[in-house]
């Protein structure tokens, strides 16, 4: 599956409701199981993001789908960044040098 990793931000609603961020968290991965992804770790953060989510999803579509489900309940914003293993980084590398767009693969 691929990786993704989730930059949350606490809205108004979300800081009122802080005391609920542990519970709202546990929901989350719950959603997230439904929906054929797995939460890898939680971080609650210092500094420009209230908390970092590491994610494993099918594709971007689901991974985009949870995010607006989350984000429709109104107590996180969030950014998504999708994360390369190092195999993968790799594989784009290499297609990169020999200026093929084939991704995921060796073409040889």
């Amino acid at each position: 599956m691929a990786v993704y990793v989730g930059l949350i931000q606490f809205t108004d609603q979300g800081i009122r409701n802080v005391r609920d961020t542990v519970k709202r968290g546990d929901a989350a991965i719950a959603e997230a199981e439904k929906m054929g992804m797995k939460v890898v770790e939680e971080f609650w953060t210092m500094g420009a993001y209230d908390a970092v989510v590491l994610f494993e999803a099918p594709d971007d579509e689901t991974m985009s789908a949870f995010m607006l489900k989350i984000g429709s309940l109104g107590n996180v914003k969030s950014h998504t960044l999708r994360g390369f293993r190092r195999s993968e980084m790799e594989d784009i590398v290499y297609a990169g040098r020999r200026g093929l767009v084939t991704i995921g693969r060796r073409c040889g």
